[in-house]
């Protein structure tokens, strides 16, 4: 049985205490295994594990009705963008059509809740993903339709108001929030064209995201931008800084707006760890623990990336995403597999760096840890995740995030991380 097929078997029975094979896992040397996946065992693989994410996510589970959790990030539509991406990197019409139905499925939950309108976890992913697979397929119905109820997420009325018109009962974050929101716009427009949702929709939103961070920021001179999330200054990527400004760096701001981005990212540059260099998880949080995505140097890395594009005259943050990524590799195997917070997410600040510097030793990087989860992913899944297999099939939680990756992998030069680069 390959190391692939092995990720769906049972358990087998604990020869080693927990403890023991968590540092095994952290502790193995990526490079060991880095050279060892010809892109014909990548592709093999990567389909390999999106039919299992299938059968585990949605083939067993179609009975769950409107209990079943329809978002990206935990839930069946992360199945049916795993199942996008497996199209665009093999054509699979098959693949394409399953996307479609599982989008359906969300969409009937989506129109009962409309609790949030992000892309990772609320209705304007399911309609963005179900307009671009119905564009893909020449289903122009459908892709109106889609279109026209991201339009009408669009006109939600606490999305573009500041706060100085009591503009704080919605988050600004990527994952519940404004950001959340704009960036399935983007993707929207991406794919189907620029205007799909327009401009003037937009940028009212975006300078009430300004607005809302200049406001949390009031009280520390030294950053203008700072949100808060349940109370907390997150810096992460998931509810805080590195994934609002990773949306904001993406439109055309003017200069004043440019320079409060560039000076909030700044002053995360000057208030690294002195001694690791990574991230904070929070303002003021003294724990130098959290290596990933969610929290960290993996997201920050990224976000720097995308400030390094556009503004490529500033060489301070290409120097600094640079650094966050050796921050990434000398922390070496995280615990848990995911895109959220595991080794798949790390992989791909190494094929950020890849795409903005051209060296290859950042794309080895990438296969390195894309390898390490071949060998190992179903016993990182196993130990990693206390919860055992609630979310082990995910797109962010779980094996779904592999699968990306290892389709990324293919072509490195044009990889994405899921709902989060465009």
């Amino acid at each position: 049985m390959s190391p692939v097929m092995e990720l769906a078997s049972s358990q087998e029975g604990h020869e080693e205490s927990n403890n023991d094979r968590l540092d095994m896992i952290h502790h193995m040397d990526p490079m060991a295994t880095s050279l060892s996946l010809p892109s014909e065992t990548l592709l093999t693989a990567a389909v390999s594990l999106k039919d299992q994410v299938v059968q585990m996510t949605w083939r067993g589970q179609q009975g769950m009705g409107m209990g079943m959790d329809p978002t990206v990030y935990t839930g069946l539509l992360g199945t049916a963008f795993t199942c996008l991406r497996s199209y665009e990197a093999t054509g699979s019409q098959q693949d394409l059509l399953l996307s479609a139905e599982i989008v359906d499925t969300c969409a009937v939950v989506a129109r009962a809740s409309s609790r949030h309108v992000t892309f990772l976890c609320g209705g304007g992913g399911v309609y963005a993903i179900g307009a671009v697979v119905a564009n893909y397929r020449g289903d122009h119905q459908r892709r109106d339709l889609f279109s026209s109820l991201f339009l009408e997420v669009a006109q939600e009325g606490a999305l573009p108001v500041g706060p100085e018109e009591g503009g704080f009962g919605m988050s600004y974050d990527l994952l519940y929030g404004r950001a959340g929101f704009l960036w399935a716009a983007l993707f929207l427009n991406k794919h189907l064209g620029e205007e799909t949702v327009p401009r003037e929709l937009l940028m009212p939103v975006v300078d009430a995201v300004l607005a809302g961070g200049r406001a949390g920021a009031s009280d520390n001179t030294a950053c203008p931008l700072m949100y808060r999330w349940h109370g907390t200054r997150y810096w992460g990527a998931a509810n805080g800084l590195a994934g609002i400004l990773q949306v904001l760096l993406h439109f055309p701001l003017p200069r004043e707006d440019v320079e409060d981005v560039k000076g909030t990212l700044r002053y995360m540059m000057s208030n690294r760890f002195p001694h690791s260099g990574n991230y904070p998880s929070s303002e003021g949080n003294p724990r130098d623990k959290l290596v990933q995505w969610s929290h960290g140097a993996t997201g920050m890395a990224i976000t720097l990336c995308k400030a390094s594009e556009v503004f490529p005259d500033d060489r301070e943050f290409r120097d600094a995403a640079i650094e966050a990524g050796e921050v990434v590799w000398k922390n070496g195997l995280v615990k848990k597999v995911g895109l959220a917070d595991g080794v798949a997410g790390n992989a791909y600040a190494f094929l950020s760096l890849y795409r903005l510097t051209g060296e290859s030793i950042y794309e080895e990087r990438a296969k390195a840890f894309a390898s390490s989860l071949y060998h190992n992913a179903r016993k990182l899944m196993t130990v990693g995740n206390s919860r055992g297999a609630d979310h082990g099939y995910s797109l962010f939680q779980g094996l779904a995030g592999t699968a990306c990756l290892w389709f990324d992998l293919l072509a490195p030069e044009n990889s994405r991380f899921p709902g989060y680069e465009m």
